[in-house]
């Protein structure tokens, strides 16, 4: 049943029709692109999006020109305001001063650049990922890897296509703690384990409302729009906040979630969809912000077996959870015991008194490797490095997140938002077709309309 639902994964394809930016586009075919990288080639990076996570992503990818011979050979914002302070932080770490560009698509044109980081707002992530591996790109996108289901599904297609390597930006996958507490439930150290439960604990304030306005100079509002639905500018629903509007992003749970949902589902051995979701919330407390989205959203999930997934985003001031104060992390619940996630550190908790038993920290650590069989990431170095290693090696295997996996766990907050949007009404899901079960207001969900000329294409 796996092989089939992986191969129905990788060979559906739905949606409307759009553009395509392939290889004939640019003039060149995709093979001129997919040179086999040896270990000393200097690899050229552009950053699309540069103006939170991407700034994160510039220092990561500049920082490795010494050791890795990776460069940033163009930064990319639809934001120009933006370049001035961000070439200077590459030129410090790299010494070689990188070129800007506005409009990805010219980014795609330049067969130097091996590979893409995108860290647009979500609505961007697919079609940028898809027109990048049409021109021969490997690509690390940040989480969640599409804005809803059927997108991800074409960014699958499209990267076993023209066979490049995409990388999911879940960097818990590449953490070495994280890595050996999840050996350790696959191994059975708390045994059968028969529920997950993801939190986002984070509290936000109000942002508030404002009328809508000129964009300022400097940034091209079109194409910072893109795939989204025409509307016009406001302050509000711009930087950082695009992700409390459906428009443009997936709430809390879209954004913060994922990473939790990521390592719930990989805790629970779970290479498939679930079949039931249920997700109820709210925005509560403030009355004078635009926000769409909830700041406190339950979800609750079923699989095949019967087994249980939960989440829940609490968006105002709450308590913290189990023995490690979590807020931020993972609770699993085994027949043998339970297992904390607090960030990187671990802890398994077994009895009626919850004594500990092996983790990161107190019980068995120093017999922690034994017990766990523990197998580091390809590459060394974190999440980013692992990247760098599947492209030189060319084995999509040495992936710790490949965009198959990034997309299960992209799935989830997506189903949640979908149940939340329709009024909190409980689902029943096909994972093999991946469609809803007798309700069509939420298949049309699955995806949206798209607007000239940045349309995820149906054939990639």
């Amino acid at each position: 049943m796996k092989d089939s639902r992986r191969s129905f994964i990788k060979k559906t394809a739905l949606g409307a029709t759009g553009i395509t930016l392939g290889a004939s586009t640019l003039g060149m075919s995709a093979a001129s692109y997919g040179r086999i990288m040896g270990a000393n080639d200097r690899i050229y990076m552009s950053v699309i999006g540069v103006r939170g996570q991407g700034r994160g992503h510039l220092r990561r990818w500049a920082g490795m020109a010494k050791d890795k011979n990776v460069y940033v050979k163009t930064i990319c914002d639809v934001d120009e305001n933006l370049f001035d302070e961000r070439i200077k932080i590459v030129k410090d770490l790299q010494k070689e001063k990188p070129g800007t560009e506005v409009d990805m698509r010219r980014v795609f044109e330049d067969p130097d650049i091996s590979a893409i980081s995108i860290a647009t707002p979500n609505h961007w992530h697919a079609l940028a990922t898809i027109w990048a591996v049409q021109a021969g790109k490997h690509v690390y996108v940040e989480k969640p890897c599409s804005h809803n289901i059927w997108e991800g599904r074409q960014m699958i297609e499209a990267a076993n296509k023209y066979n490049r390597t995409v990388q999911v930006g879940f960097q818990n996958r590449s953490i070495p703690n994280v890595r050996k507490a999840m050996q350790a439930l696959h191994n059975g150290v708390i045994g059968d384990v028969y529920m997950a439960k993801g939190l986002c604990y984070k509290p936000r304030g109000s942002f508030g409302s404002s009328p809508n306005s000129a964009p300022p100079e400097g940034l091209h509002y079109d194409l910072w729009l893109g795939p989204a639905k025409w509307r016009p500018y406001n302050e509000k629903r711009g930087h950082y906040n695009w992700h409390w509007h459906w428009n443009t992003g997936n709430g809390d749970i879209g954004n913060q979630g994922p990473h939790q949902f990521d390592i719930a589902r990989w805790g629970m051995n779970k290479d498939e969809h679930p079949v039931s979701v249920h997700s109820t919330g709210g925005y509560f407390k403030y009355t004078d912000c635009s926000q769409e989205t909830p700041n406190t959203q339950t979800a609750v999930y079923k699989y095949r077996d019967g087994k249980i997934l939960q989440f829940e985003v609490r968006g105002l001031d709450t308590e913290a959870e189990g023995k490690l104060g979590i807020k931020i992390g993972n609770i699993f619940y085994g027949t043998e015991g339970w297992m904390e996630i607090n960030g990187s550190k671990w802890q398994v908790f077994r009895g009626k008194k919850g004594e500990p038993g092996p983790g990161s920290e107190g019980g068995d650590e120093g017999n922690v490797d034994k017990v766990v069989g523990y197998l580091a990431a390809p590459g060394g170095g974190g999440h980013y490095a692992n990247f760098i290693a599947a492209i030189r090696s060319g084995k999509k295997s040495d992936l710790t997140c490949d965009i198959y996996e990034g997309y299960l766990s992209t799935v989830l907050p997506h189903l949640a938002n979908i149940s939340y949007r329709l009024g909190g009404v409980a689902l029943d899901f096909n994972p093999v077709t991946e469609k809803f079960i007798n309700n069509e207001g939420a298949n049309d969900m699955l995806s949206r309309e798209y607007r000239e000329p940045y349309v995820v294409p149906d054939k990639v």
